[in-house]
């Protein structure tokens, strides 16, 4: 036994002593990656959000039925215009270290958000004006109306306008916040956290949650247990072992291929995602070869979707072959531009490479080596890039060195990329201007920096748009620009499943982040 999980284990007798005492236990649960980023503007990662969630709120949140409801906020008004939108705190908000949340603490958020996230860029270039009222009132000026202004601060997803302090929001937001301070249901220990090993986090004394009932972010944050442990198995099977013998309470995502482990076992419980995600490909423009067009519509070619997903998630029952941009049965979902992509026509591929004069430079393509629903499409890409031409060079990685990398615009040899293979959750892609890929506003725009000035034009059109019939349309075109311009390429649809010990009760399962208010345990 390692002395790592020889610590592990004398922190859970501990934790059972305490409990014998009368204090609650701690939830012990193996999250899907590793935590080393603690800046939720910062970086979009999901299991940096998730971190935001357990420390930080929001002004609004999503329901149960994905609907956005006052979360810090206490009520709300517009203006007849549309143009004028007041917010008022509601009572009880304090940060972790006791100073009372105020209006502006809320606008320098909003700003460090709305410089960094997609659908907040596009907001602030509406914006004309916002500003503090009193302590507890933000006003927020239009120039025109838009109409996604509580879309917008209600989103759970990519970068969350998470609310801080005003001394740690008006760093630049270049730079990552080392300060976690929030005022969320949970505080960040960071005294204890040891990436690689654990992440702890403990519930916030002083959280004043709303009265009505949790439903995914929004309703009542209500903490039942006093103490939560992200601890690190990279070994997935060992992960599943540790559940198994009661070391640990759950495992936020099981590697596909471990399930058969855990279906009926006395004690355990598997759950189904109820959201979809969507695996892409993303070229980078800024250097050759997927600077040319031809060669990035060569990949829309020369992608097969269901070698992707056999290899990555492999049982049937949680993936689905899907070309939509902004996933399938969802209320933009299309083939517009797509019918005759995503289906292997190497010939096509080969053609377009040659048109393009491709010069056989290597493709450096990036891969996840720590999360098992990510690890195995690098080897699939390969295979097909080859297929269709290319010289390719694989850079794998653990998920957090990825991401430092990906952020980098520097030339392939020299530490940069040209391609890059992620998942986003299906919620995140509803629309063209929640979706990230879709930003093609060059410096702006997402890592891979396309750049499009007619995709930005659609972009504001569906945005202003009121009527639904028309937004729809719109959508259509946004999406056959899309994937003839080779902003990216979606690889299909998978499911992830979660697993956890009976002794657990109450789990909200929200697209986009695990979440742990509501949830209760029993005493082992």
């Amino acid at each position: 036994m390692t002395l790592r999980r020889l610590v592990a284990l004398a922190a859970g007798l501990l934790v059972a002593a305490a409990s014998s005492a009368g204090a609650q236990p701690a939830l012990r649960i193996v999250m899907h990656s590793d935590l080393k980023i603690l800046d939720p503007i910062w970086a979009s990662a999901q299991i940096t959000r998730t971190h935001g969630y357990m420390v930080y709120d929001t002004l609004f949140g999503l329901d149960g039925d994905l609907k956005p409801q006052p979360q810090m906020v206490g009520a709300w008004t517009v203006d007849p215009a549309g143009l004028v939108y007041t917010f008022s705190l509601r009572d009880g908000l304090a940060w972790h270290d006791g100073q009372p949340v105020t209006a502006e603490d809320c606008i320098a958020s909003l700003r460090r958000w709305g410089s960094r996230d997609v659908m907040g860029i596009k907001l602030f270039s509406y914006i004309k004006d916002l500003a503090a009222s009193d302590a507890r009132t933000i006003r927020l000026e239009l120039r025109q109306p838009y109409g996604l202004v509580i879309e917008s601060l209600a989103k759970p997803t990519g970068i969350v306008p998470f609310m801080m302090p005003r001394r740690v929001a008006e760093a630049p937001a270049t730079q990552q916040v080392k300060d976690p301070v929030g005022s969320g249901p949970f505080i960040f220990k960071a005294d204890e956290w040891r990436p690689g090993d654990r992440v702890v986090y403990v519930r916030n004394p002083n959280y004043v949650p709303r009265t009505e009932p949790a439903a995914n972010f929004a309703g009542g944050k209500a903490v039942r247990i006093d103490r939560v442990e992200w601890l690190s198995i990279a070994d997935p099977q060992t992960a599943v072992n540790a559940l198994e013998s009661g070391e640990i309470d759950a495992i936020e995502s099981v590697a596909h291929d471990l399930l058969p482990l855990l279906n009926g076992k006395k004690g355990l419980s598997v759950a189904r995602g109820a959201y979809a995600n969507q695996y892409a490909m993303r070229p980078n423009w800024l250097h050759p070869p997927f600077d040319n067009p031809k060669m990035r519509l060569a990949l829309g070619y020369a992608i097969d979707q269901k070698e992707y997903l056999a290899a990555a998630i492999g049982d049937v029952a949680y993936w689905r072959t899907c070309k939509a941009y902004f996933g399938c049965d969802t209320p933009l979902a299309s083939d517009a531009g797509v019918r005759d992509l995503l289906d292997g026509n190497v010939a096509r591929a080969r053609e377009l490479v040659r048109e393009a004069g491709y010069d056989g430079r290597p493709v450096v393509l990036l891969q996840v080596t720590d999360i098992s629903v990510l690890a195995n499409l690098a080897p699939v890409a390969k295979a097909q890039l080859e297929r269709i031409g290319l010289k390719v060079e694989v850079r794998p990685a653990d998920w957090q060195t990825h991401l430092a990398r990906v952020l980098r615009k520097e030339p392939p040899e020299d530490r940069g990329w040209n391609l890059t293979l992620s998942s986003t959750g299906v919620v995140d892609l509803l629309n063209p201007v929640t979706s990230l890929f879709l930003n093609a506003a060059c410096e702006k725009a997402s890592a891979g920096w396309p750049c499009d000035a007619r995709l930005e034009e659609l972009r504001d059109a569906f945005a202003r748009e009121p009527d639904a019939a028309k937004r729809k349309a719109i959508a259509d075109e946004i999406q056959e620009r899309a994937a003839r311009i080779g902003t990216h390429y979606p690889l299909g649809e998978w499911y992830s499943a979660s697993a956890v010990s009976t002794r657990t009760r109450d789990w909200l399962r929200p697209p986009s982040a695990s979440v742990f208010w509501n949830v209760t345990l029993a005493p082992r």
